[in-house]
């Protein structure tokens, strides 16, 4: 895909109706690295940066959002995706948009990790999947722990408590349309439709 068309592309997604503001973007970072184009992130990244330029903390929040987005993406394509589409984007992020290796980190997790007790970070992975699959939420983990084998509920439980449930970065209408942006291009059509009816 050519610069200009993927500028293109981007600017009729920046001006999408129901998407949450500012959330284009990441949007688009999730698609690309789902489509294992992580090299294109660097294109996205820059676009977005333009608007807010001068503001280096409007800048360090779009940094992080993308960061967080394609961490996030790590429960729907893959790590390895992630881990591909991360350092493309370190490649091209200025050393002041970056966060410092085991410092400070927006998202808290480490704290989370060590300090909160699990069952509370449990309580809010649960809450927040309750949230996103509505009705059929229950029917949907007790077919995950009934799949031959209960580490797919484990995991499903970990992933949601500890990795999609954290707001410090992204809200949960954020990370719900995270989720969509790395269900849709796989063409996952059950549990995209799952996602479509609980949001």
């Amino acid at each position: 895909m050519s610069k200009t068309s993927l500028i293109s592309l981007l600017s009729s997604i920046r001006l999408t109706p129901h998407l949450p503001p500012n959330s284009w973007y990441i949007v688009s970072s999730v698609t690309l690295s789902i489509l294992n184009k992580p090299d294109e992130i660097q294109h996205v990244f820059k676009y977005a940066l333009e608007k807010d330029e001068g503001n280096t903390q409007k800048q360090l929040d779009i940094a992080r959002r993308i960061r967080e987005s394609l961490v996030k993406s790590a429960a729907i394509g893959g790590l390895p995706k992630s881990i591909n589409a991360l350092y493309a984007l370190k490649r091209v992020t200025p050393q002041n948009l970056m966060d410092e290796p085991l410092e400070y980190s927006p998202t808290g997790r480490s704290v989370e990790l060590y300090d909160v007790p699990s069952s509370k970070i449990m309580q809010r992975g649960q809450a927040f999947f309750d949230q996103i699959y509505g009705k059929v939420s229950k029917r949907v983990m007790s077919q995950m722990d009934q799949s031959g084998t209960e580490d797919l509920g484990i995991t499903a439980r970990l992933m949601y408590g500890y990795i999609l449930s954290n707001t410090n970065v992204l809200t949960a209408l954020e990370s719900s349309f995270v989720l969509l942006a790395g269900l849709i291009p796989q063409d996952v059509r059950i549990r995209t439709s799952l996602y479509n009816r609980a949001m």
